[in-house]
């Protein structure tokens, strides 16, 4: 496996690009990409499946060259160690070909099929669409437990006040955007933690482009990465950290 991206032809532009960020997901990666695969084979479009490994212990690596074995679509690329998850969603975004770039938790808690209706709202107009657990339409099949939902609420509150506005959830694993405005966006994009996706919304808002937030059916994980106290603690933080980025002028294109 190598340490940068595997080959893949340059030559096409993919019509889809799927980056997964994995940590620790010896157990969850194989069967995600299999069923990523899976469904991208059965549409028309050309995919590329970007893996992007940071850190942890190695039997996700392991997992992730099997199925790569079986996918020539994937390709792998390796922090060399934990960098956190907005590096390595950036990572892979800004790497991307596709003419539509979706990030995935690996998980799958949204379903890959959902992919679909984030694309037909990119088609329709937008620039980035957005999967939601908070809109009445979407189906929530299994909750998370009562206080890190009531952890979620009181994150979007600060949210709301403090950086992104008329977002009910920033922080659902399953974002789309049309190429171009992956491109500008993750250029600009600078925290490595978990309140990357928030900053990612900000960026987009503050580019002026369009951004649309749609129901998906969403199954929580009982096997989170997230601590509780630690990382909310920090995503508090990046809020006003993003507040300072923007003071500073570093979320502005250069001409």
């Amino acid at each position: 496996m190598a340490n940068g991206a595997t080959a893949l032809s340059l030559v096409n532009t993919p019509t889809l690009s799927v980056v997964v960020p994995a940590y620790k997901e010896a157990s969850r990666i194989g069967p995600t990409l299999q069923r990523i695969a899976e469904y991208v084979g059965e549409q028309s479009w050309d995919t590329e499946i970007i893996v992007v490994l940071d850190g942890g212990p190695v039997d996700t690596a392991a997992a992730v060259a099997r199925a790569q074995e079986k996918h020539p679509m994937i390709m792998v690329l390796n922090n060399g160690g934990n960098r956190g998850k907005g590096y390595s969603v950036r990572r892979g975004m800004l790497v991307a070909r596709g003419r539509y770039v979706l990030f995935s938790d690996a998980d799958l808690s949204t379903p890959i099929e959902e992919s679909a209706r984030l694309i037909t709202a990119l088609d329709a107009g937008a620039d980035v669409a957005i999967g939601s657990r908070a809109l009445e339409q979407s189906r929530v099949t299994v909750h998370q437990p009562w206080w890190r939902e009531s952890m979620g609420r009181t994150f979007n509150w600060f949210v709301q006040r403090l950086t992104v506005q008329g977002i009910s959830d920033t922080q659902c694993g399953f974002k789309c955007f049309r190429g171009d405005a992956a491109r500008r966006i993750f250029a600009l994009q600078r925290l490595d933690r978990f309140a990357f996706d928030v900053e990612v919304l900000w960026i987009a808002q503050h580019l002026g482009l369009k951004v649309v937030e749609l129901p998906v059916t969403w199954v929580n994980s009982p096997a989170s990465t997230v601590n509780p106290i630690r990382d909310s603690s920090r995503m508090l933080l990046d809020l006003l950290r993003i507040r300072v980025n923007h003071w500073g002028g570093h979320y502005n294109e250069n001409p």
